[in-house]
């Protein structure tokens, strides 16, 4: 006899009786239930936000051919990665938000919780891209042409794409290892890895070793040379003889250093306290969780909007270009 019941499947024989997972119950922020039709109007205004200000990066870089250059290429590829990082997480998380808890079947919720994580994960590599577009510029301008080519940028992307793919598989292949018979309730807007593991019978060591590793082996080393390219780069521009060129150097790689701080931080203090933050309320963990996906997309088109001359006045045009 089969039963469905808020996503399991009961098998009842002669001489045992097992369940089997086919769905995840999502509960949204867990202490704040009543609170979530409110807590979902920022939200709901970052998100418009996010897809608004990254569309419009995407289209004036894609329509004008004089930005049609490395910096801008590698923005409009961190604002494509913005918008399917938003898109992933955020019409789910305002679904919960406004309607309660909401079932998310056992393949969507994995399919979900890879593209979370591979994306997150490319992020960070464009990133470090952008960091070496300006290392390059700033330290050796006479070999910007030569080195940062089309080519390049298209070896980069594939590089990017095909890093996340193979960090993150594991991850869902590890996941599916596991044997889920006991609740099928993840306290989270999304899902996520150790959100999923968790709720396992089995042990869950291997992932967290896993989860632990893979993340300190990209993202942590992506961030050390981050830092290790702007620690080189801010030398280099209070080196410059002309104040006007050390005016435009800091105008430039402020606004890099800006979403960098952003990013980072958010990603690594949620990061860390959801494993070793054990007094830390559950409630704050999640909207923390949301906030480092859901922040940096939204802001870093206002940064480089306010920061970026040429990327501020092609956006003005397109706003107001004469009918």
């Amino acid at each position: 006899m089969h039963l469905k019941d808020f996503g399991y499947i009961s098998v009842t024989t002669s001489n045992y009786t097992f369940t089997h997972l086919t769905a995840f119950l999502l509960t949204g922020v867990p202490g704040l239930e009543d609170f979530q039709i409110w807590i979902s109007i920022p939200f709901s205004f970052m998100y418009l936000l996010a897809m608004i200000g990254n569309g419009l990066v995407m289209a004036v870089v894609a329509w004008d051919k004089n930005l049609h250059e490395p910096m801008y290429l590698f923005l409009a590829m961190l604002a494509l990665n913005d918008v399917l990082l938003c898109t992933v997480t955020v019409p789910k998380m305002l679904l919960i938000f406004w309607q309660g808890p909401s079932l998310s079947t056992f393949p969507a919720c994995l399919t979900q919780m890879f593209f979370v994580h591979a994306l997150f994960l490319s992020e960070s590599a464009v990133l470090l891209a952008m960091a070496f577009d300006r290392y390059v510029a700033i330290c050796a301008p006479l070999h910007y042409a030569t080195l940062l080519t089309i080519s390049f940028i298209s070896k980069v992307t594939l590089t990017l794409v095909v890093r996340s793919v193979a960090v993150v598989t594991p991850g869902v292949l590890l996941i599916l290892r596991l044997h889920f018979c006991q609740s099928n309730i993840i306290r989270h807007t999304y899902c996520e890895n150790m959100g999923i593991a968790k709720l396992a019978c089995n042990s869950i060591t291997l992932n967290s070793i896993y989860g632990l590793t893979a993340a300190l082996l990209t993202t942590g080393v992506d961030f050390i040379f981050i830092s290790l390219s702007y620690w080189v780069i801010l030398r280099t521009v209070f080196r410059l003889p002309s104040r006007e060129a050390r005016t435009k150097a800091f105008g430039t790689c402020g606004a890099h250093i800006c979403v960098i701080l952003i990013f980072y931080t958010l990603a690594f203090f949620s990061f860390f306290t959801h494993r070793f933050g054990s007094h830390v309320p559950r409630h704050a963990l999640i909207l923390l969780a949301n906030l480092y996906l859901l922040v940096p997309p939204t802001m870093n088109p206002i940064i480089y909007g306010v920061k970026t001359k040429e990327i501020r006045m092609r956006v003005l045009g397109l706003c107001y270009q004469p009918k």
